[in-house]
């Protein structure tokens, strides 16, 4: 890896990446629980009800996600659209499976708590979220 190319992943292209993984996320959710989403109804209350009756399982689908693409593609599906790739801060290089699983953990503690570990990307030189400072990963320009 050509490390003197290195450029942070600017505000935009991870906002972008994010969106785009939340709306795979709640898609596969979709998809997933259809049938019971049909049969109450197919209005936005309903889909948040049920939703939250599968909080644990919605969340565990989530930490897969990140857990795994992270380390084998060094990015989410968002972050491969957007063209940015998570690193580890310390060597540069690609992250280890224990990395993405504590990053991916930290991450929904971050979402969890009114998303307020992510403004932690506003406040420093790296760009470094909550879990990202944690993990100790970077989000690069890929």
């Amino acid at each position: 890896m050509n490390n003197e190319n290195l450029e942070l992943a600017n505000t935009r292209s991870r906002a972008l990446a994010f969106v785009i993984d939340d709306f795979l996320i709640t898609f596969i959710v979709l998809i997933m629980y259809w049938d019971k989403i049909s049969v109450v109804g197919n209005d936005l209350e309903t889909v948040l009800v049920v939703m939250n009756e599968y909080v644990w399982q919605i969340l565990l689908l989530k930490f897969i996600y990140q857990t795994l693409f992270v380390w084998y593609y060094g990015a989410t599906v968002g972050k491969i659209i957007t063209k940015i790739k998570v690193i580890d801060y310390t060597h540069l290089g690609r992250v280890s499976i224990f990395t993405s699983i504590s990053r991916s953990l930290l991450r929904l503690v971050s979402e969890m708590f009114f998303y307020v570990g992510f403004v932690f990307a506003f406040f420093n030189d790296g760009r470094q979220t909550f879990h990202d400072k944690i993990a100790k990963t970077l989000v690069v320009n890929a």
